[in-house]
């Protein structure tokens, strides 16, 4: 599953990854995100939840890969990203390096309580 939320007061969109995502979820899951982007302002907060992935394809990428040139566009601040283990950070990393740049200060956080309790959304 993928899904999109934004919060307008806090200048947010959180974009949630659970069970197993196809290169379907993700086409689809970008028409969203344009939609969700219309809202927010130049310096928005992206916020990027993959505990609950259990499995995320190979060919998720290309399309992963547009969506966070469509962020760095649209004027993204900082990235947050609740990665429960490491090995589910699955690329998110590396692609930042190439699609985010100038690249904005990404931080990592083990559940989503921690990011709440260290951070100020």
């Amino acid at each position: 599953m993928y899904e999109v939320a934004t919060n307008r007061a806090c200048n947010l969109i959180l974009i949630t990854f659970r069970d197993h995502v196809g290169p379907a979820e993700v086409t689809q899951g970008r028409a969203t995100v344009a939609a969700a982007l219309a809202a927010l302002q130049p310096g928005f907060r992206l916020w990027t939840d993959l505990t609950g992935l259990d499995a995320l394809e190979y060919a998720c990428a290309p399309e992963i890969e547009t969506t966070m040139d469509m962020f760095r566009q649209k004027g993204v601040a900082e990235v947050v990203r609740v990665v429960s283990s490491a090995c589910k950070d699955i690329g998110f990393t590396v692609m930042s390096y190439f699609h985010f740049d100038p690249a904005p200060p990404v931080r990592t956080f083990a559940s989503r309580m921690e990011a709440l309790e260290k951070l100020s959304v």
